[in-house]
């Protein structure tokens, strides 16, 4: 059975960083976006980053003074983060996003899910949970920050292939087949080793999450000044408690 889990050990996790340019562009535009949206400690200055991946967005937040809980399920990227956080107030754990009010003592500041992670969870309902989750979560004035790619216009044809990346040793494509409310991904890597090439393929599901829907669930939970952007098909949704 696909999931999110396994598509990241067979494929994606080894290569993360690299599609996004390496680890420290990936840190450089997540601290752009926080420097655009002025984001600095005001209140507890404990943050939760869910799906932390590598810490694109953790580390920039420790460098910014706030004390990090970094959650994802990928044991390799969780790695990965702890090499570059080096004294950086990060607690990394292993685990369920979903599950991260299990790991925080204390209401949090400051809560991002960004880069799509909310559209590897499993369903809408999941989504809901989640954003239940987080209002407790939250204190007063926290703030939520959450970014997603647009899945809800239909790709068709050869538009369907996205190249990601390529370079002289690694050629990186998806693949998009559009179903009612997932878009199955397939990620086609073709590596090259001492003049031989090797295939690596798999896929997973993501949700397809329109704006609207997400600003009408925060909604539901007395999230305010609830402000959305989408720039190049990526949406970003801000809201405060």
């Amino acid at each position: 059975m696909a999931t999110v889990q396994k598509h990241y050990d067979d494929v994606l996790a080894e290569m993360y960083s690299w599609m996004f340019g390496g680890f420290d562009a990936g840190v450089e535009k997540n601290t752009a976006f926080f420097d655009k949206h002025r984001l600095s400690p005001k209140r507890s200055a404990v943050a939760v980053d869910l799906g932390a991946g590598c810490g694109f967005q953790a580390i920039p937040l420790a460098r910014r003074g706030y004390s990090v809980t970094a959650i994802d399920l990928d044991a390799k990227l969780l790695k990965e983060l702890a090499q570059h956080a080096g004294q950086l107030p990060i607690l990394s754990i292993q685990g369920d996003l979903v599950d991260f009010d299990q790991s925080i003592a204390q209401n949090v500041e400051l809560v991002v899910c960004m880069t799509d992670t909310l559209l590897h969870l499993e369903s809408k309902a999941k989504v809901i949970a989640l954003f239940s989750k987080i209002y407790s979560a939250l204190e007063p004035g926290g703030t939520l920050i959450t970014t997603f790619r647009d899945l809800t216009v239909e790709l068709n044809d050869t538009d369907r292939f996205l190249p990601v990346r390529s370079d002289s040793n690694t050629v990186f494509t998806c693949f998009l087949e559009y179903e009612p409310d997932t878009v199955k991904v397939h990620d086609i890597v073709y590596r090259k080793s001492q003049d031989q090439w090797t295939l690596q393929k798999s896929f997973y599901r993501k949700l397809r999450l329109s704006s609207e829907w997400v600003i009408d669930q925060l909604s539901h939970y007395d999230f305010h000044s609830i402000d959305s952007e989408t720039e190049h098909g990526l949406i970003t949704i801000i809201a405060q408690k």
